[in-house]
């Protein structure tokens, strides 16, 4: 009978190990590696992360948002069957709820600006005390954090070859051609990204927001504010000064009641002469996670633009 030698077996044993070692592990935007000894199952997400991974087969235990869900646009259209609701209220989550659902991780987005996974420092301090917690970079273009998700739903055991999520890619492509045909058509329009109310109008820093550099991409001329808070999202100008900058078209922060807020100003029509004329529209501000949401939400922005009279302003 024949022996074989000692290192051989050692070498044998060493190769086989990984067929037999189970594990994950992830880098998230933060640059961390977080690493388990098994696939994570039970997940706590953050409404845009839940939004990001949901249509990709991944459906968390657990949810928690910076609002209350039924205003969370991120998630609208998505079946929450089923999902806990551990916080709706922003700087708030319950910590009883979210450690009796037992995590083996929490999925949020690393947002560079504000150095900290997505939820408040005290949301996130909090969670991280049940869980690890790591998620995608909130970066430079919404394109890319979705692939991120791809990515991360992958390595979660989702199936990315299913039909629907072929449809979805599908349809976003259709409506991304339409749009650059649009832009393409109004060399000359301008566009403004904006949110406000009583107190004065937010004027957004276009390097800020992900969609915002994807419609720069794709050809759109947006205004970006040039004297931008602390926080380096908004430049605030009060209403008396209102008309520091005139683009041909009016992008308003459809997460709140922004547009509602605005219409209900006084000064919104006579400062902006795009709010005069009507060419004002929705900007899907920071939410858009997946394709069928961007899809429908460039639609929308396509429309307004090939209505928009792109010689409104100087």
């Amino acid at each position: 009978m024949s022996r074989i030698p000692a290192l051989a077996l050692s070498l044998l044993a060493a190769t086989a190990l990984p067929a037999f070692a189970a594990g994950w592990s992830y880098t998230g935007g933060d640059g961390q590696t977080v690493t388990l000894d098994d696939v994570p199952v039970r997940i706590i997400a953050h409404q845009d992360a839940a939004a990001g991974l949901i249509p990709l087969g991944i459906r968390p235990v657990g949810i928690y948002a910076n609002s209350a869900v039924g205003e969370a646009k991120a998630l609208q259209g998505l079946d929450l069957s089923g999902i806990e609701i551990v916080g709706e209220v922003w700087n708030e989550v319950d910590i009883e709820k979210a450690a009796a659902l037992e995590p083996d991780i929490i999925i949020g987005e690393y947002w560079p600006l504000d150095v900290t996974f997505s939820g408040s420092a005290n949301v996130v301090a909090a969670l991280s005390q049940i869980a690890p917690i790591t998620g995608p970079l909130q970066g430079d273009s919404i394109l890319t954090l979705i692939e991120d998700y791809e990515k991360l739903a992958e390595s979660l055991g989702a199936d990315l070859s299913q039909p629907a999520i072929a449809a979805d890619k599908a349809a976003f492509e259709a409506s991304l051609d339409a749009f650059k045909a649009a832009v393409a058509a109004k060399p000359g329009l301008t566009a403004m990204a904006v949110t406000g109310g009583s107190q004065g109008l937010n004027i957004a820093v276009v390097d800020s927001a992900s969609e915002l550099r994807d419609f720069v991409s794709w050809g759109l001329n947006i205004i970006s504010a040039g004297n931008p808070d602390a926080r380096g999202y908004w430049e605030l100008l009060s209403w008396e000064v209102a008309d520091k900058y005139q683009p041909d078209l009016i992008l308003v922060d459809n997460r709140y009641a922004a547009m509602e807020a605005l219409q209900a100003e006084p000064s919104w029509p006579l400062m902006l002469k795009a709010a005069e004329a009507g060419q004002v529209t929705d900007w899907p501000a920071f939410w858009l996670r997946n394709y069928a949401a961007y899809a429908r939400e460039l639609d929308k922005l396509t429309a307004a633009i090939n209505a928009a009279d792109a010689d409104l302003t100087p």
